[in-house]
């Protein structure tokens, strides 16, 4: 059993068909079974196949939500599926089992779509490229001779290739965006704790990191956000509620925002700027906004010392690092040796178990302080437009964490992605759109960011600029 016309809907599409029942779950899960076997072979986005528990799945009674029969990846790193692996990328966790599902596998789950495997991701998602020893290269749909980006990367691939509609990613300094915007998706991260974490959200303490969906629709977003982003009974900290579903607000126009622009970032006063593609699609993306009837508004600067702010960040994540490692020494019983994590991640630990409990101190501190001097911004305007990156996706190799040295792939890496970080820090929703292509046919994203727990207005521009510069159609070099 097959459904050849599987690409041509979005994951709400699909789900439609299923309810009207003009297709069957499990025809829906053959075909993604088809398109992951006939091309992940040159992407490498699929490391964990489930494809025997998703045909049982797909032949059992579904729940009946929103997206009921759609079949759905997890990213392999923080995410537990019951008796499902999970090896954060890492050679460490390579026999690692979930004992039981986290909370939002469960609403996952409850919203009826079907697990087939997991996506590819880099080690613990410390780059912004899916590259790596132990889960291997994770390729480019649009040109597999470049990176799918990170750590949201094999989850982009699978969805920009076909081979499922929407994939579950996670964002803790741009591994949604970053991945989206390079393979020409739709990819928001929410407003801080918008998504539940638990019930072990201990890798989330510090609150950079959020959970959502990748896909190739504004509707998939929403509607996925409207499932499962309700706060968990349990959790100590809970975002602003939302004023109505945002599948409505997608139907509703944004009327007349104050919308600002800014190409700004920690490099840009030593000259480092979008390279001339980015450049060129983020100049038609602000004439567009101001066709569509909104005001622009120039942002020049934050005023802040960016130096100061990725100091303080560093610390805050190097510490959050090493506890995690030390849990995982617990569970795993033993302690990690260097050929057990690749340069990149050995170096970032061995400098996390260096740090003071007053430089940790100092870092949280600062976060503080800066973030609250960042979002004062968006007195001045509704919603912020950015790149998300400095150049459309790299070639594979540039941002190697095996073969790189590590301060040089840092290096590198700031050279990439300039702006994506910032708004982890201040916890805000922020959303990569495809809105344009580089001379040689990669996607580049743009990015728009909303004041602190205002997904709606995000939503609102979001479905007006797709319609009035559709993506959807586009076709990657692998796909189907």
């Amino acid at each position: 059993m097959s459904f050849a016309e599987y690409d041509t809907y979005d994951a709400l599409g699909l789900a439609h068909l299923v309810r009207r029942k003009e297709v069957a779950p499990i025809e829906l899960v053959e075909e993604s079974i088809a398109r992951i076997e006939r091309h992940n072979g040159k992407l490498n986005a699929v490391v964990y196949k489930a494809y025997d528990e998703a045909r049982v799945t797909a032949k059992g009674k579904l729940p009946d939500g929103p997206l009921k029969g759609v079949p759905f990846l997890i990213k392999d790193i923080n995410m537990a599926v019951a008796g499902w692996p999970m090896t954060n990328g890492s050679k460490y966790l390579h026999n690692y089992v979930s004992p039981e599902d986290a909370e939002l596998t469960k609403r996952y789950r409850s919203a009826g779509v079907i697990f087939v495997g997991k996506s590819n991701t880099p080690e613990f998602g410390i780059p912004g490229t899916t590259e790596g020893r132990h889960l291997g290269i994770c390729r480019n749909p649009w040109n597999p001779d470049h990176s799918a980006g990170g750590s949201s990367g094999g989850a982009a691939a699978a969805v920009a290739s076909g081979m499922v509609p929407m994939a579950h990613g996670s964002d803790g300094l741009g591994s949604i965006r970053i991945p989206a915007a390079q393979c020409g998706l739709v990819g928001l991260k929410p407003t801080q704790y918008r998504n539940p974490g638990g019930p072990d959200d201990r890798n989330r303490a510090h609150g950079f990191v959020l959970d959502h969906v990748l896909c190739r629709t504004v509707r998939d977003c929403a509607a996925m956000l409207d499932w499962t982003g309700t706060p968990e009974d349990d959790a100590p900290y809970a975002p602003p509620p939302k004023a109505r579903p945002y599948m409505d607000e997608i139907a509703t126009p944004p009327g007349k925002l104050r919308i600002g622009f800014s190409t700004e970032t920690p490099l840009t006063p030593k000259g480092v700027k979008p390279n001339a593609d980015v450049e060129a699609v983020f100049d038609s993306t602000a004439k567009l906004v101001e066709e569509l009837g909104h005001t622009l508004i120039e942002h020049k600067s934050f005023g802040i010392d960016w130096f100061h702010l990725y100091r303080a960040q560093a610390c805050v994540s190097g510490a959050m690092f090493a506890a995690s490692i030390e849990d995982w020494k617990t569970v795993l019983g033993r302690e990690p040796q260097q050929d057990d994590m690749e340069p990149l991640a050995w170096a970032s630990y061995r400098a996390s178990k260096a740090l003071s409990g007053e430089q940790v101190g100092w870092g949280l501190q600062t976060l503080r302080l800066m973030t609250r001097q960042i979002l004062r911004a968006w007195r001045n305007f509704d919603v912020l437009l950015m790149p998300v990156t400095l150049t459309a996706a790299p070639l594979i190799g540039h941002l190697d964490p095996v073969n790189v040295e590590p301060r040089e792939f840092n290096r590198r890496q700031a050279r990439t992605f300039g702006y994506t970080p910032t708004f982890n820090m201040t916890g805000q929703p922020s959303m990569s759109l495809p809105l344009g292509m580089s001379g040689d046919g990669l996607p580049i994203g743009m990015m728009f960011t909303g004041r602190y727990g205002d997904e709606a207005t995000l939503f609102r521009l979001a479905a007006q600029l797709e319609e009035a510069r559709p993506w959807r159609d586009r076709r990657p070099m692998v796909f189907g």
